[in-house]
């Protein structure tokens, strides 16, 4: 059996293909740097973090992208020799604007090398690349109307103004011919992220609908002309959570359709795991499931288990192998060449400003400080399980209030905790725990300690957090001591899409990892030798 989701953590807007024996799916990253994430699989059971292509200034530069802006819903496909991959640059989110920018990268294989980006256009989001049989490739994105009252974090189906479609001319590089609305949604409204796919004469249009909250749904729609008219599908949605409240898989929505070597067909989609049915919020962020399906006498898609309520457990394919259970990630950082691959950063294609290896840590130079759209010191992965213990070893001789490092449980700006060490006026090293919880607009923090910690004037300090749902603990240790929790026990719900604006405010997901912020400039170093990550 498949189990989802088949990519835990922040992984969403899954666009899927084939090439061969080999399935690859490509998931947002929003502000996060490399940009876009493409995961490998033999079996649509088991599946390995292979690239992110997006990794150079050419390609992307996102410093001062506002939160939960950046790479927005990519499309990977394969024709003609190459994988194409497309992808949306937001540069504004908040208010009736919005500023997104289209572009096309090529490589020979999804290792690369991957090309300098090509312009598209700026008309909308989510876009896709489809390649017909004839030879012709077709561009599409939503359409975004500013003269709307969808802003706010309360969108309205009048921003969302259809599917627009027009001609790519490989060749010129450039889009042809008239640009034409082809599809404006259900009743559901908020029609966004289109996928083409052909089959028997009919071109299949995959949306997603509802907005990427908790009315979320998968939409089809067909036609014999590609420019169409499109028909809804007879029951509108291929698949959505909306009406099922207690299932496992809320917030089902946006996806794209693949079919194996045998002509089995499967669909993936986002989804979420809240924490409770009564307490709407997904620390995990959105993250990428698949569901088997099958083709009616109707020429229609359904889901292979009946209804539209997307299922944990679904039939692999006959090659499929048990999947591998996920065990704790130990790192030490010492003499790597680079990053283990399920660290990024934030926004900046500089990272050597950042962070360096050295022969016994990974050297954080402080930077802006933490939420910072521009240069923030700050190395993390995803969180992907529910309940899990983070760990990491730090030296630091801060001189000052404004120089800190520390671990952080960090969603953005607006959300997060943080455990730091930092420098007293009269105390010199401490330990400091503060949080800003989900205070939006104004990120104003919440200092929860009594007062700060002494530490020992050097030497090596252990940091640690676990996370049991709601509930997340800090605690710390001074070089080879026992473990002593520090702080009251904090709120992690709050560290997800949800808290603060709401569900359609950020779209991201809880993160881990180590910080290091000097306010001052003079970008004092923050030495750790190792990131433990275990799931519990």
């Amino acid at each position: 059996m498949i189990r989802n989701p088949i990519l835990p953590g922040f992984n969403p807007d899954p666009s899927i293909c084939r090439v061969g024996a080999d399935y690859y799916i490509a998931t947002s990253t929003f502000e996060w740097f490399p940009g876009v994430q493409i995961h490998h699989s033999r079996d649509l059971v088991n599946w390995t973090l292979v690239k992110r292509p997006l990794d150079r200034a050419a390609q992307l530069d996102m410093r001062g992208n506002p939160d939960s802006c950046g790479i927005w819903a990519p499309c990977l496909s394969h024709a003609d020799g190459l994988f194409w991959l497309v992808y949306t640059d937001v540069k504004r989110y908040n208010g009736n604007f919005k500023d997104t920018h289209n572009y096309i990268v090529t490589a020979p294989s999804i290792e690369g090398p991957w090309s300098d980006p090509v312009y598209v256009n700026s008309s909308g989001f989510d876009p896709s690349l489809f390649h017909d049989d004839d030879g012709r490739k077709w561009f599409l994105n939503m359409l975004w109307n500013h003269r709307s009252d969808s802003v706010g974090g309360q969108p309205k189906s009048p921003g969302f103004a259809g599917i627009l479609m027009q001609e790519w001319d490989a060749a010129d590089r450039c889009l042809v011919g008239p640009a034409k609305n082809i599809f404006r949604g259900t009743p559901l409204g908020l029609v966004e992220g289109p996928h083409l796919n052909k089959r028997r004469g009919w071109y299949y249009l995959t949306v997603a609908e509802g907005g990427t909250g908790y009315d979320h749904a998968v939409a089809m729609a067909r036609a014999r002309r590609i420019d169409g008219p499109y028909e809804p599908h007879p029951q509108l949605y291929l698949m959505s959570s909306k009406d099922a409240p207690l299932a496992p898989l809320q917030r089902a929505g946006h996806g794209q359709i693949v079919e194996t070597p045998d002509g089995a067909v499967y669909h993936t989609h986002l989804c979420s795991r809240p924490l409770r049915h009564d307490l709407r919020r997904s620390p995990l962020g959105r993250e990428t499931a698949i569901q088997k399906c099958r083709w009616g006498e109707d020429d229609w898609l359904y889901l292979d288990h009946g209804g539209m309520v997307p299922a944990v457990e679904v039939p692999a394919p006959d090659e499929a192998v048990p999947s591998v259970p996920r065990g704790a990630q130990c790192h030490r950082f010492a003499g790597l060449n680079g990053l283990p691959p399920e660290f990024q950063w934030l926004r900046t294609p500089y990272p050597q400003r950042l962070f360096s290896l050295t022969d016994r840590a990974l050297r954080l130079h402080g930077r802006e400080s933490i939420g910072s759209w521009f240069e923030q010191s700050l190395v993390a992965r995803r969180q992907e399980d529910l309940r899990f213990a983070a760990e990491t070893e730090l030296e630091f001789d801060p001189c000052s209030p404004q120089q800190l490092a520390g671990l952080t449980h960090y969603y953005n700006q607006h959300k997060y905790h943080l455990i730091a060490l930092t420098w007293h006026e009269t105390m010199g090293r401490v330990l400091t725990v503060f949080s800003c919880p989900a205070q939006w607009p104004d990120a104003r923090l919440e200092f929860v300690l009594d007062g700060p910690v002494p530490l020992p004037p050097t030497g090596p300090v252990r940091l640690g957090m676990t996370v049991d749902l709601e509930r997340l603990q800090f605690r710390y240790a001074v070089a080879s001591g026992d473990w002593q929790d520090i702080g009251p026990v904090l709120d992690a719900s709050l560290i997800s899409d949800e808290a603060g604006r709401g569900v359609h405010g950020s779209f991201t997901g809880a993160f881990v990892g180590m910080v290091a912020c000097d306010m001052s400039g003079a970008a004092a170093p923050a030495d750790f030798s190792g990131f433990d990550y275990r799931p519990l």
